[in-house]
């Protein structure tokens, strides 16, 4: 059995590292060096659960162009299960802007028809092996939502929804766990209750970048949590976060929900999870480029420990 399945949501990203995120004066700007990284939302969960030795098994559609086969030789030296389509539109690919301070604005050229799908003949036996399913909103996965086990936990990254877009509902009402952005969230609380009230979703975490973020469980109410402070919080714990500063916010959403998922993986309590969201989450910025620094399950296990001592 897998530990986890995650369908949908990889391509390739192009970071241009800039002074900041607006157009100055004149037609061009000199920049640090332009690279491109595998990535998306489901390719971030899925490497992160893998290194975090989760059994982990990524589907999604790719084209038979550079950039497919610059993925499939990526999941290669990573030793990810990835089983793919072929779609005749190509790879998705985006160009993120990223700043000084580590935030980034993306531009996503979501080139999958819009009546693109996964069918379920393909993704039918893999959803049978899966312990877990994470559920990016790629929507070439909507038919596979009605064809996921009963019983069977399920997860989904809404990320920056402003709780009234049409497409992020069928999802949104579908997951166990739901994760999404503050950003476009004028009252988290309203959205997040709007989740609970219509889905099926026992808990939904509302991240807020590095002001921490809002967490509500089923019944309850809306709590704030604080962000992680690894200098101060985990200088012992390890070298790597003495050291720490953030440098690239690409990813950082994605680790957060693959270490709040490990952690609901091993039976841990909500508490548990937040902590481990929001220390793998800090991890991954500190290094250039999409889901670039992976923690390992050792150092998230110690990190939490710490915090939680």
């Amino acid at each position: 059995m897998l530990d986890i399945l995650v369908v949908g949501g990889v391509g390739v990203d192009t970071i241009v590292r800039v002074p900041e995120i607006a157009i100055g004066e004149g037609d061009s700007l000199g920049v640090e060096p332009i690279r491109d990284y595998v990535a998306h939302t489901g390719n971030g969960v899925a490497l992160g659960c893998l290194h975090l030795g989760m059994a982990t098994r990524f589907i999604d559609f790719i084209g038979e162009d550079e950039q497919g086969a610059l993925i499939k030789r990526h999941y290669e030296s990573h030793g990810l299960d990835f089983r793919y389509l072929v779609s005749p539109d190509g790879t998705p690919r985006s160009v993120n802007l990223v700043d000084a301070e580590g935030r980034r604005y993306s531009f996503y050229d979501g080139r999958h028809p819009a009546d693109l799908r996964l069918p379920v003949e393909f993704a039918g036996p893999h959803l049978a092996e899966a312990r877990r399913v994470h559920v990016s909103i790629t929507n070439t996965n909507r038919d596979l939502l009605d064809a996921i086990p009963e019983g069977v936990p399920v997860s989904t990254d809404l990320h920056a929804w402003d709780g009234e877009a049409e497409h992020h509902k069928a999802y949104a009402t579908r997951a166990d766990i739901v994760t999404l952005s503050a950003a476009r969230l004028g009252d988290p609380e309203k959205t997040m209750r709007w989740i609970l009230d219509h889905g099926r979703a026992e808990v939904v975490v509302a991240t807020d970048g590095e002001r921490g973020g809002y967490v509500m469980e089923r019944g309850g109410a809306v709590e704030r949590y604080a962000p992680v402070d690894p200098v101060a919080q985990l200088a012992e714990v390890a070298p790597a976060w003495a050291a720490w500063r953030p440098v690239d916010s690409n990813g950082a959403g994605d680790a957060f929900v693959a270490g709040f998922l490990w952690a609901r993986s091993r039976g841990e309590g909500l508490d548990t999870a937040i902590d481990a969201g929001r220390v793998s989450g800090a991890y991954a910025c500190a290094e250039k480029g999409t889901s670039t620094a992976l923690i390992t399950e050792a150092l998230l296990a110690a990190s939490v420990a710490a915090l939680r001592a």
